[in-house]
């Protein structure tokens, strides 16, 4: 008798089991939204850099769900002028997405230069979604008057590379545009350079021109600006 009841319970306890996990099942699968779809971003380095510099960034953003390229410009010295630095971008770009796949672009220092050549002169703003520049001389460097080469002179003030991207500067509010930049800088001269007349404007109040890309300031800034 009594082992009879041993193997009632045993059954009941079975079935109790079999349906609790049932209901956690089906409660999990009823709270879970699902994920939210997120454009694949391009972080883009500034002078003198490589991908290494973005990967803080990048590292920031993959947790937060975004799929991130960083790739590697060379030589990014100004040995060869921004355009052809883009002109790389635009092959990575190419050889890296889908045909036609929309994604936002996050340009730091002279990358946001290299990425404004991209969108406004090599069609890049058709699937471009969100950019942002972080530090970059959009109106040039005085520091770059201190070195003859190509990339440096065409980021010189008033040079004609600079001319003629702010020729058409209107053309960037096809796109979700954002200007991130400091007065503390120093490596932008005049730090004013990186302000901008169209899109948005957000100011930190940080010491170092790298800073831009690596302190949770900023990063947390260029999150909110991708969500």
């Amino acid at each position: 008798m009594m082992k009879g009841r041993y193997c009632m319970l045993a059954v009941l306890f079975t079935m109790i089991s079999a349906a609790t996990s049932i209901a956690s099942v089906e409660s999990v699968g009823a709270d879970c939204s699902p994920r939210l779809h997120r454009r694949p971003v391009v972080l883009v380095h500034g002078f003198k850099d490589t991908s290494r510099k973005m990967q803080q960034m990048a590292a920031a953003l993959r947790r937060e769900g975004w799929t991130v390229y960083t790739p590697t410009l060379t030589p990014s010295l100004g040995q060869v002028g921004l355009d052809e630095l883009a002109r790389q971008l635009a092959v990575f770009i190419d050889g890296t997405l889908r045909p036609g796949e929309k994604f936002d672009l996050v340009g730091f220092s002279m990358g946001g230069l290299v990425c404004r050549y991209y969108l406004q002169r090599m069609d890049g703003l058709s699937r471009t979604d969100k950019f942002i520049t972080l530090g970059a001389p959009h109106h040039g460097s005085l520091w770059a008057c201190l070195i003859a080469n190509p990339g440096c002179r065409q980021m010189r003030p008033g040079s004609d590379f600079i001319k003629d991207l702010n020729s058409d500067i209107d053309t960037l509010r096809t796109v979700d545009f954002t200007s991130v930049w400091t007065p503390l800088d120093l490596m932008i001269l005049p730090s004013s350079s990186s302000r901008m007349p169209v899109g948005r404007e957000i100011e930190l109040p940080l010491l170092l021109h790298p800073l831009l890309v690596l302190s949770p300031r900023s990063i947390d800034s260029v999150v909110a600006l991708l969500k």
